[in-house]
């Protein structure tokens, strides 16, 4: 693996939703103050709408560390599931015991005895829904019951929704448009802006780093720019190419990632917009240079 050859402790690029990586670009610290402030006024619903790959959950991660200590959390990652199921699964995020046989009247009895418990003691709580657009129909009705719970001063229990755009066709639907009015903010997370790629990725080399005297530069101006238009500023499609182009580079021994690697890791990811007259430019600047990759059998690529 390429750690040992560019001095990082982990892979910078990974997919995985990790909180020490996170970037708080426009889009994200928006999504994020905006949470912040809400709950902190005692909001009971509010909605953060992500496009696919953009981080929604690294942004509910980081929202879930923020609070820490200030109030009680329980994170949902998976919402499909039907209205007990939810029911239990909050209760098990809070800590609330459950006796058997199981039933409904009891797990709702003793999460509002867990919430006003926590209010007792000055701490809100708050639960994320993570994936929110895979919530069933039929579930919606848990949650709105669930915001019931209250005293004359304020909600017991806050919650987060956070999904794909499909989220705003479910909320629309008529038999469910009860739990839409109760929503009082919400936020839309897309790509970052193109700008800021080249110190998205610097920052996610300096996070992974072994030492302050990492090169944070390894990708060259052209190369970051590639990647900032193929991934028009998805987190996730960056972090893809992005990690190509570093096993490219190891593969080579060098030390600098250049707009070659790129075209290559483009070439190589299912999924990408299709390439412009920019790739026509790049991918021609390319082919005049000297010394450029080459295969097993020595060919040019």
């Amino acid at each position: 693996m390429y750690l040992g050859h560019f001095s990082l402790r982990e892979a910078p690029f990974s997919i995985t939703p990790d909180t020490d990586f996170y970037y708080p670009h426009e889009g994200a610290q928006a999504s994020l103050n905006m949470l912040l402030v809400a709950l902190r006024s005692g909001e009971g619903f509010l909605k953060v709408v992500g496009e696919l790959g953009c981080g929604k959950t690294v942004l509910c991660r980081q929202l879930l560390k923020t609070l820490q200590g200030e109030f009680v959390t329980a994170y949902i990652p998976n919402p499909d599931m039907g209205p007990d199921d939810l029911l239990l699964s909050l209760a098990d995020e809070l800590g609330v015991p459950i006796q058997h046989p199981v039933q409904r009247h009891q797990i709702m009895n003793g999460i509002g005895a867990c919430l006003v418990n926590a209010a007792r003691k000055g701490k809100r709580v708050v639960v994320c829904i993570d994936e929110a657009q895979a919530i069933p129909v039929r579930t919606v009705e848990s949650l709105r019951l669930l915001s019931n719970l209250e005293t004359e001063k304020r909600k017991l229990l806050q919650i987060v929704l956070l999904g794909q755009p499909d989220l705003d066709a479910k909320l629309d639907r008529p038999e469910i448009r009860q739990l839409l009015q109760r929503i009082t903010f919400s936020e839309y997370l897309g790509p970052m802006h193109l700008d800021r790629v080249p110190v998205y990725l610097a920052h996610r080399l300096r996070t992974a780093a072994l030492s302050d005297s990492v090169n944070t530069d390894l990708f060259t101006a052209e190369a970051a720019e590639a990647i900032a238009k193929a991934s028009g500023g998805v987190p996730r499609l960056i972090n893809v190419l992005a990690h190509k182009c570093l096993m490219l580079a190891y593969g080579e021994g060098s030390q600098e990632i250049s707009a070659a690697h790129v075209l290559l890791a483009i070439a190589d990811t299912p999924g990408l917009k299709q390439p412009g007259s920019w790739w026509a430019r790049l991918r021609a600047a390319w082919l005049r240079r000297p010394g450029r990759l080459r295969n097993a059998n020595g060919s040019l690529m």
